[in-house]
């Protein structure tokens, strides 16, 4: 029974960092393979952002604490706006950037994927 103790405090101890590194920008590299043109992307958690004909929104956006092994998470999703017909899901899921290919997003003109996780600017102050 003291075996189980110890492990159960070993899993809190290294769940704790992971939740404590969610991020409100995740940054992502969109590829447009008409024109070769790459392009860094910063989406707020939450909030839509457009890219070509596509909306996305990163609903998490996670990175391990420096001392762990790197790892950048973002749960993503991603609807093609085309100008004729429905709007049609073409990614709903876990894209990690150390595996970029592991989860990827199936389009014939657009590639996505995540680079990093980061905090928000502090708001800037005018009276200073």
């Amino acid at each position: 029974m003291h075996r189980l103790a110890w492990a159960a405090v070993g899993l809190v101890l290294v769940a704790t960092p992971v939740v404590a590194q969610n991020r409100a920008i995740a940054v992502l590299r969109a590829l447009d393979k008409v024109t070769a043109r790459v392009s860094t992307i910063e989406a707020p958690v939450g909030r839509e952002v457009r890219f070509g004909t596509l909306r996305i929104l990163v609903r998490s956006c996670a990175k391990r604490p420096p001392e762990e092994t790197p790892e950048t998470s973002m749960f993503i999703e991603i609807l093609d706006l085309r100008p004729r017909g429905a709007p049609q899901r073409v990614f709903t899921g876990w894209m990690f950037a150390s595996s970029p290919a592991l989860s990827a997003m199936e389009h014939p003109t657009y590639d996505v994927w995540p680079i990093d996780c980061r905090a928000a600017a502090p708001p800037s102050s005018d009276n200073e």
